[in-house]
């Protein structure tokens, strides 16, 4: 049996829905031994992850709780379309995805990529949100905002105009297809994860399948090109006081990717917010410690049930 069919046997069950016109994956385990009703679920991966890496956390919520994972369009087994990406986009597709399947408040759980499309789906549509739990939040944003004041209107033109040479799919067709070598993303999860150990084939395999896709070259090229838009990304620092929901941030002390010292700094916007910081723990701490992980969800979910 292959690491691909073993992980699909516990990720639940797997359907396709078309959306605007596109097919999409989505999948969902509805809770047996609990009949008290309890708050939905939805987990949303990171860049480049799908589905399967909630491989380790879909089962064990699913015990007290209906639980839904999506793979965002462009990602895992959803249609490689080349379109203008967003994380208002995405944000829109779990809102209709929840109008489809769910219709009740639900609690939202990402990581990386998938934590900023939760803050921005809880912010435009607050009737389908009864709280965020994020892991890793990144902020584009804040590469402008880092930059001073006075001498952004220069510098900002020559970092888009920068990007946008990047950007060409004479660079970026290249690029993808040595990407997406097993190796290489192997190595890349070896950057990511503060654990070692779980780079698995498995873990490999879920991240090297769906680049071979039909069409997967393009909605790369559809995906980088949006990344560098100045309106692909809302602003964490603006969302945040808009929210009155409970959240609650983990953080890998060891995350290479998104830096840690952020979590101190986003609590400051809204004091609903808990932060969580986790000893020895990277950029995924739902795959790299999933136990804990999963234990601190289900608790924090009692809280929010009341």
């Amino acid at each position: 049996m292959t690491a691909a069919l073993e992980w699909q046997q516990r990720v639940g069950n797997q359907r396709d829905w078309v959306w605007r016109g596109w097919q999409t994956r989505y999948t969902y385990i509805r809770s047996q031994q609990n009949q008290k009703e309890t708050t939905p679920v939805i987990l949303l991966h990171g860049f480049g992850a799908s589905i399967g890496h909630w491989r380790h956390n879909l089962e064990v919520l699913g015990e007290q709780h209906t639980v839904y994972a999506l793979d965002m369009l462009g990602w895992g087994a959803s249609q490689k379309a080349p379109v203008n990406y967003s994380i208002s986009f995405w944000a829109e597709q779990v809102y209709e995805f929840w109008k489809t399947f769910i219709g009740k408040p639900v609690v939202l759980v990402g990581n990386s990529l998938g934590s900023l499309v939760c803050l921005a789906a809880a912010d435009m549509h607050p009737e389908m949100v009864k709280g965020v739990i994020m892991m890793s939040l990144p902020d584009p944003t804040l590469e402008e905002e880092a930059i001073p004041e006075t001498m952004r209107p220069f510098v900002m033109p020559i970092i888009r105009g920068m990007k946008n040479i990047v950007a060409s799919p004479l660079l970026l067709k290249p690029l993808f297809r040595f990407v997406r070598q097993p190796g290489v993303l192997r190595r890349w999860a070896g950057i990511a994860y503060a654990n070692q150990s779980a780079i698995t084939d498995e873990l490999v395999e879920i991240f090297a399948g769906p680049p071979q896709d039909r069409g997967s070259i393009r909605a790369f090229i559809a995906l980088f090109k949006s990344s560098v838009r100045a309106n692909y990304s809302p602003s964490v620092k603006n969302i945040l006081p808009n929210l009155t929901v409970p959240m609650l941030l983990i953080w890998g002390k060891e995350d290479r990717f998104v830096p840690p010292v952020l979590a101190d700094k986003f609590a400051q916007y809204n004091e609903k917010l808990q932060v969580l910081s986790l000893d020895g723990v990277g950029h995924c701490p739902h795959d790299e410690c999933p136990e804990l992980i999963n234990q601190t969800i289900l608790e924090w979910l009692v809280t929010v049930d009341g």
